[in-house]
């Protein structure tokens, strides 16, 4: 019996090691023979730090049936950074998903290459790829090209942004006809104060 519990223990983790090994040669990256994927040239964490909703990304099984997706990055007493990602599964109105992680910086040089555990001790990349002056969009990949989600701080993008944002994606040998554009509630109207006589 203790040892049938040991098999079935040990099962996931190697089947997921087995997973990783296997995908290895088959990402689009080495797929399509690309060259490594560009970042950024410098994030500066604490205007990256916030809100920021998710405009579109490459459907992912972990990711499947959310809407209105959101992530929150916050500074941490011991240097690293929260996430907390969030979405309502099923519909706008559907109940609400979590999921806590954390972020720590791979290249401090420019702060452009994070790497993201929301199980430890496992890590993904996560790269910013492309960021408007302002912070207002950032675009995160990982250099597979496997992973990608455009992100804003407001729940809706201009057309004629995201149409610039997908040319840079193509540039950079993204197949952006993958993306699928996240359902998000419109952003609340400011209240007008009304003038009285």
């Amino acid at each position: 019996m203790k040892n049938s519990l040991a098999l079935i223990a040990f099962l996931p983790a190697a089947l997921l090691t087995l997973g990783l090994l296997t995908s290895c040669g088959t990402t689009t990256t080495a797929r399509l023979r690309l060259p490594e994927l560009r970042t950024v040239e410098r994030v500066d964490l604490g205007r990256y730090l916030g809100l920021w909703y998710e405009i579109a990304s490459f459907p992912q099984s972990f990711q499947k049936g959310c809407t209105a997706s959101n992530a929150t990055y916050t500074l941490r007493k011991d240097g690293q950074i929260g996430v907390l990602n969030r979405c309502r599964k099923g519909g706008l109105d559907g109940k609400e998903s979590k999921a806590e992680g954390v972020a720590r910086v791979v290249d401090k040089q420019t702060n452009a290459k994070l790497e993201v555990s929301f199980f430890r001790p496992f890590w993904g990349d996560y790269w910013v790829i492309d960021l408007d002056p302002d912070y207002q969009f950032a675009v995160v990949g990982h250099p597979s090209r496997d992973y990608l989600w455009i992100l804003s701080r407001q729940p809706t993008l201009p057309e004629a942004q995201y149409a610039a944002i997908l040319q840079r994606l193509e540039a950079q040998g993204y197949q952006t006809a993958r993306l699928v554009r996240t359902l998000q509630a419109p952003a609340a109207s400011p209240t007008v104060p009304q003038n009285t006589p």
